[in-house]
C-alpha cells in the first residue's frame, strides 16, 4: 500500500523532513554545548525513536508512565516522565526501574512523602519550577517548597535529586519578542537555582523544555539540558510563531475530497475532529484556520503558492475553503494533504502513521484507521 490509495484518512510521515528536524536541533545542541533530551510526546513512535538514536540521542523525555514503559523497550540511559507525577502509579514505576532507569517530576511535598515511603528502586527526580506559565510547577523564589520537597526524598536513599526542569508552555502563544523575554526568564530562573543550590548539589542539572525557546533562541547560558518535542515534526501552530516555516512540517493528513461546491469554492473532505483534533488558528482576516491543504506529488506533498484552508471542522467533517488554483485542480476522489495545527494532537487522534513509501509506522496508541 502506498498512502496515494488510501481510502480514508490516514497521517503520511515524511522521513526525510523529519531527520532534518532533528539533525538541525541536534547541531544546535552540539554547538551550544547542551544535551538533547528530546520530548517523545509528540511522535510516540519506536520507529522515529530510532531515529533519533541515530542523532546520537540517549535519554529521552515522555509525558507519562505509560509512555515511558512503551519505549523502555529500546533500553534508553534514562527515561524523564515529565509530568507531575501520579502517586497511584507507585507500583508500577517501582517495576519499570527495575529494568529502566527512570526520573520523575515533583512539584509538591505530599507527593514526595509518598514516593519516600514506597520507593525501593533507584528514582531520579526532578522539581519542575513554574517561571511564568502558571499551569504546574513550583513558584521559582518559592524555596521554602523546594526544600521541603529535597528533605522528604532525603529520607530515601533510593531518591535521587537531578535538578530543576522548566516547560515554558506561554512561549507557543507569544510572538518573537514574547518568546524571548520568555527565553530569557527561563534562562535567569534556571541560573539562579543552580547557582544557589550548586554547592550542596555538584551535579545538578537545568532542563528547558518547549520547541519555541529551543527552535528560535541562541543564548542557553545556565541551561545544561534542552528538552524539545515539537520540533521532531513541527507544525502551523510553529510556523505562525517562528520556530520553523512550512517545508519543515514533517506530517501531513491525506484525505479523500467527496464534494466540491464550485459556486462557493468550498470542498468538502472526509478529515475532521477525529483525525485532525480540533486546534484552530486565527487568519488576518479574522477567519479560522483548521489546517491548510498540500498536493501529494510522487512521494512528498507540495506547498500551495495560494493558501487554501480548512475553514470550519466537525467530527468526520472539514470545509476546505479553496483557492482559485486549488479549485481549478481537484476533483472529486481525489487523496489530498492537510498540515495540522498541532501535530502532537493530531498523531493522538491518528493512532499510527503511514510513510511516504507506504510503510505503517508504530505509535503508542496502535490504531491505523482503517
Amino acid at each position: 500500500m502506498t498512502f496515494l490509495s488510501i481510502k480514508n484518512p490516514k497521517l503520511v510521515l515524511d522521513e526525510t523532513i523529519c531527520r532534518k528536524n532533528l539533525a538541525m536541533m541536534a547541531e544546535k545542541a552540539k554547538k551550544h554545548q547542551l544535551k538533547l533530551v528530546p520530548h517523545f510526546k509528540t511522535h510516540q513512535s519506536l520507529k522515529v525513536g530510532e531515529w533519533c538514536r541515530e542523532y546520537g540521542v540517549k535519554e529521552i523525555t515522555v509525558s507519562s508512565l505509560k509512555m515511558a514503559q512503551y519505549f523502555a523497550k529500546q533500553h534508553w540511559e534514562n527515561i524523564h516522565i515529565a509530568f507531575p507525577f501520579n502517586p497511584l502509579q507507585a507500583t508500577e514505576l517501582n517495576q519499570l526501574a527495575i529494568s529502566q532507569s527512570v526520573s520523575v517530576q515533583l512539584v509538591n511535598e505530599e507527593i514526595t512523602n509518598i514516593l519516600a515511603e514506597i520507593i525501593d528502586q533507584k528514582i531520579g527526580f526532578f522539581i519542575e519550577i513554574d517561571a511564568g506559565y502558571g499551569r504546574t510547577g513550583v513558584e521559582v523564589s518559592d524555596f521554602g517548597l523546594i526544600e521541603k520537597i529535597m528533605r522528604a526524598a532525603s529520607k530515601n536513599n533510593n531518591m535521587i535529586f537531578k535538578g530543576f526542569y522548566i516547560h515554558a508552555g506561554h512561549s507557543y502563544h507569544a510572538d518573537l519578542n514574547g518568546i524571548k523575554h520568555i527565553h530569557e526568564q527561563t534562562k535567569a530562573a534556571l541560573k539562579m537555582l543552580k547557582d544557589k543550590y550548586c554547592s550542596e548539589f555538584p551535579n545538578l542539572l537545568t532542563r528547558s523544555g518547549d520547541t519555541p525557546c529551543c527552535s528560535i533562541m541562541d543564548d542557553f547560558e545556565g541551561i545544561d539540558e534542552i528538552g524539545p518535542g515539537n520540533f521532531v515534526f513541527y507544525d502551523l501552530c510553529q510556523a505562525k510563531i517562528g520556530s520553523c516555516t512550512k517545508v519543515n512540517i514533517a506530517v501531513a493528513l491525506a484525505v479523500p475530497v467527496v464534494d466540491i461546491q464550485w459556486e462557493k469554492k468550498e470542498v468538502l473532505i472526509h478529515g475532521g475532529g477525529v483525525h485532525l483534533a480540533k486546534d484552530v488558528l486565527s487568519n488576518a482576516d479574522g477567519s479560522k484556520n483548521f489546517g491548510e491543504v498540500v498536493l501529494f506529488k510522487g512521494q512528498h506533498w507540495q506547498l500551495q503558492e495560494h493558501t487554501s484552508y480548512i475553514k470550519s471542522i466537525s467530527q468526520e467533517h472539514g470545509i476546505i475553503k479553496a483557492s482559485d488554483q486549488f479549485i481549478r485542480e481537484v476533483k472529486i476522489g481525489d487523496i489530498i494533504g492537510i498540515l495540522p495545527i498541532h501535530s502532537c494532537m493530531t498523531a493522538d487522534c491518528m493512532g499510527a502513521y503511514i510513510s511516504t513509501t507506504g510503510e505503517v509506522i508504530d505509535h503508542l496508541e496502535g490504531q491505523l484507521k482503517n
